[in-house]
């Protein structure tokens, strides 16, 4: 035991060390991370001075802790009630239900447009009692700029949801959710939306075993063919195995081309309304002579910011950034003008974030960049905001629900920490506020970018518990 003492004094004393708890140096060891591939930033919200600040102003990947830069400038820049929009035109006069002409779907970036708003917005525009259109499906998506970004880029997963990219008229996240469930001796795998120019092969094998990794038994094809819709016929055939322990679980993809998915998913929900298309797919401007007919509005930007921060997603902070550039800088909406933006809010605030890297504002990326420091005063700021109850509701909750649902769980942590995690390979991170046992409120920033990050995770939850129980 004094061997034990002694051994974690000279730890404590060491100067790569310095500062840091016990606890959280044991877990760091444990996990082979050097400190110097290590920020962390801890400071009571209503103090001038940090209590923790190890390596604080290196310039770390923070991964999808970069939300939180996005969602809190989206709150204060655009407001919490902020609303999207989704245009619906009509080129051509419309007689007892029928529309001589084309219809224009014009998209203001809502990244909040699921499949169910989709189709709530196309049963109100057959509540106009349009039911025939006799033009063509027109997609206007100028109101961001066309993005030129490879979605397969970043990590050779193209199809995977969260790399999917922004536009203008996002639709469902784009994607598709594959269900897979045992029945007797084979696996059933179904598609929604099953969408006419998508066929599933399905060739797994079911398995008599433990449920482990088993996104990484699943083998997928993908392979795409030219349609007379100025669409993409898409096959994805699933290879692999499938273990009957995994009972029902689900995979969102993103198969289809922006319009194509829209094309063909409105043809679906139209069709099934009772409504017909004559035309085909047209993408352009609304024309000068086009009317109004409908507008659909999403939920408040408070609501979008909680989607985001709870469940990570991706392609909604990138929407998010597209939509600030738009609203404060000029149609069409950019990464750049977005960025931008968002800097001069941040000076306008007096916080001049010197390293802060955005590529796409969702931390989605390998060269986004930013402070552990700078980090932990953006959210000092926050706390002090008048939009504070709207960010810190959109963190998860410690051991409650979103990323941290399952984490540090039966500890006195459960229920008192609002953290938003980040993950990608090398890099773990979390940021967000902790109510400690004797009522005082923390900032707690914590990153790695290390090989071995992966490993952190408990060294993390030990800084949280030692914090909580600190006197």
């Amino acid at each position: 035991m004094r061997f034990l003492i002694f051994f974690l004094a000279i730890l404590t004393a060491h100067p790569v060390w310095a500062g840091l708890p016990v606890p959280v140096i044991q877990a760091l060891r444990d996990a082979d991370i050097p400190p110097a591939s290590v920020a962390l930033y801890v400071r009571q919200v209503d103090r001038p001075q940090p209590l923790i600040a190890h390596q604080a102003d290196r310039a770390m990947n923070p991964a999808s802790v970069m939300k939180l830069v996005t969602t809190y400038a989206g709150l204060e820049i655009l407001g919490p009630a902020y609303s999207w929009k989704t245009e619906i035109h009509a080129a051509g006069p419309i007689k007892d239900g029928v529309l001589d002409g084309d219809l224009i779907l014009k998209g203001y970036g809502d990244p909040a447009l699921t499949l169910a708003g989709f189709w709530e917005l196309l049963r109100s525009l057959r509540n106009t009692g349009l039911r025939e259109i006799k033009g063509n499906l027109v997609l206007d998506r100028g109101y961001f700029e066309p993005s030129a970004a490879d979605p397969g880029a970043f990590d050779g997963e193209p199809w995977r949801a969260y790399n999917a990219t922004p536009d203008a008229l996002l639709v469902n996240f784009k994607a598709t959710q594959f269900g897979f469930r045992v029945e007797q001796d084979h696996v059933v795998v179904v598609a929604d939306p099953d969408l006419p120019q998508l066929k599933a092969v399905n060739r797994l094998e079911l398995r008599q075993a433990p449920c482990v990794d088993w996104k990484d038994r699943l083998d997928y094809q993908v392979t795409r063919e030219p349609t007379r819709y100025e669409t993409e016929q898409v096959v994805i055939a699933f290879n692999g195995s499938y273990a009957a322990a995994c009972g029902e679980q689900t995979l969102n993809l993103a198969l289809l081309d922006d319009s194509g998915y829209v094309f063909q998913l409105f043809r679906q929900l139209w069709h099934e309304q009772g409504g017909t298309l004559a035309g085909t797919l047209k993408q352009g401007d609304v024309p000068a002579n086009a009317r109004l007919v409908l507008q659909g509005n999403s939920p408040p930007l408070a609501e979008a910011v909680r989607m985001i921060n709870k469940n990570s997603n991706n392609v909604m902070a990138r929407q998010m950034l597209l939509t600030i550039g738009a609203e404060k800088a000029g149609v069409p909406g950019s990464v750049e003008k977005g960025a931008a933006v968002v800097r001069q809010w941040l000076g306008n605030k007096g916080l001049d974030f010197s390293e802060l890297v955005i590529e796409n504002g969702a931390g989605l990326s390998r060269v986004e960049r930013i402070g552990a420091r700078h980090l932990g005063e953006l959210l000092v700021a926050a706390w002090h905001s008048p939009v504070m109850p709207e960010l810190m509701s959109s963190l998860p909750i410690a051991a409650v629900d979103g990323t941290l649902e399952k984490r540090l769980k039966n500890t006195p942590v459960a229920g008192s920490a609002h953290i938003k995690t980040g993950s990608l390979d090398g890099v773990r991170a979390m940021a967000g506020y902790l109510l400690d046992r004797r009522g005082r409120r923390w900032v707690v920033v914590f990153v790695v970018n290390h090989a071995h990050a992966a490993a952190s995770h408990a060294a993390q939850d030990a800084l949280l518990q030692w914090l909580y129980d600190r006197n």
